[in-house]
């Protein structure tokens, strides 16, 4: 699928094309940014990334020009981390909106979650895995665990972590198991990057209505305990 990026720092333009080209994106950007819309038109994405602060025109107007014939999905990436600029955004059009410095893997799946939504389940991979256990559903691909209507996402480690105690429940997964997986070699990482990406990762299965999600069994490692919802 191609992505329009309307960026003019050149060096966001390379790391973004740079890691969506790794899963299968082709990623388009103008040169000439008083023909933003024209640009648009030539190339027919099926996705928008848009910074607000542009040469000549900002990712207001833009935005406001391609919804006269489009509902491509539009996602605005800038620096401006006010609420007025994201309320700005969402009315002139935009479906999404992610502050600089931001998280590749939450991009990437900000960008299949809009695609699956206007183009449909598999528009982004038809061969899509899934992992479910008691109620939770997690998406690999997507870096996404959901549970009913609420949905999380993942950072890279946060996810092959999950992976690794969903393959195990109910089981306990030891901490040298989870360091070899994630780290390779445990002896580069600091005693407490486990227990941090632990804690975080635990809060993020409480918000999605699982009382403790991930269980600390103490001289052995960890595992889900997904059977009790607050």
């Amino acid at each position: 699928m191609k992505i329009l990026l309307v960026e003019d720092d050149k060096k966001i333009v390379q790391l973004v094309r740079e890691h969506l080209e790794k899963y299968d994106f082709q990623v388009v950007s103008p040169v000439d940014f008083q023909t933003v819309g024209a640009f648009f038109n030539e190339q027919d994405p099926q996705l928008v990334l848009m910074d607000v602060n542009l040469p000549y025109y900002d990712g207001f107007y833009w935005t406001q020009q391609i919804r006269k014939n489009s509902k491509c999905p539009i996602i605005f990436l800038s620096a401006r981390e006010g609420n007025m600029d994201q309320v700005m955004a969402l009315e002139y059009g935009a479906d999404d909106y992610i502050t600089k410095p931001f998280s590749y893997e939450l991009l990437l799946a900000k960008i299949k979650s809009h695609i699956r939504r206007v183009y449909g389940e598999y528009a982004t991979n038809s061969e899509e895995r899934v992992y479910t256990k008691a109620g939770l559903n997690y998406y690999p691909e997507r870096l996404e665990l959901e549970n009913g209507e609420q949905k999380e996402f993942l950072t890279k480690k946060e996810g092959e972590l999950v992976e690794l105690l969903i393959g195990a429940y109910p089981n306990i997964v030891t901490r040298e198991a989870i360091l070899n997986k994630l780290w390779d070699n445990e002896n580069f990482v600091d005693d407490n990057t486990l227990s941090v990406n632990v804690t975080r990762l635990r809060r993020k299965f409480h918000d999605l209505g699982f009382k403790h999600g991930i269980m600390t069994v103490r001289g052995k490692g960890y595992r889900l305990d997904l059977g009790e919802e607050s």
